[in-house]
């Protein structure tokens, strides 16, 4: 595993993922992040460890555009502007919950690496991506 510390982008398959997207024209940019979401909600069988890679940085992606999103990676993130993907907070939530649900490799590899730190970013993530109350939910009348 091309893996170098628990952040949604420190992997190759990650940074080749976020070099994939630069190179692809703006137009498809949305549609490449969607797809790599899509595919691990999607996967009922054994979840392979490079989709999965691809889809938690696809929604590090996601949450970076979101209220309190942490910016994405300055030297393996993209470096080319994406377009709005706050539309796609739900699909990003569901590949995360497919990655760490069983049967998944990348989920069974950080278990045998004491995975607790890739689990807290995990987490953050789905934090994140979690829709906000609106102020009229946090004052009812």
């Amino acid at each position: 595993m091309g893996t170098w510390d628990v952040g949604p982008f420190d992997n190759d398959t990650a940074a080749d993922f976020c070099g994939d997207l630069d190179e692809a024209a703006p137009n498809e940019r949305k549609g490449i992040i969607h797809g790599a979401l899509t595919r691990v909600i999607s996967t009922a069988d054994y979840l392979e460890a490079p989709e999965s890679e691809e889809a938690v940085a696809a929604a590090a992606l996601v949450a970076a555009q979101c209220p309190g999103g942490e910016p994405a990676n300055p030297v393996y993130g993209p470096d080319e502007p994406l377009p709005d993907l706050t539309g796609l907070r739900d699909l990003a939530l569901r590949a995360l919950e497919r990655v760490t649900t069983e049967p998944s490799e990348l989920m069974d590899l950080w278990a045998e690496s004491e995975g607790g730190s890739w689990c807290a970013t995990i987490n953050r993530l789905r934090s994140t991506l979690l829709p906000q109350p609106s102020g009229e939910e946090l004052n009812p009348r």
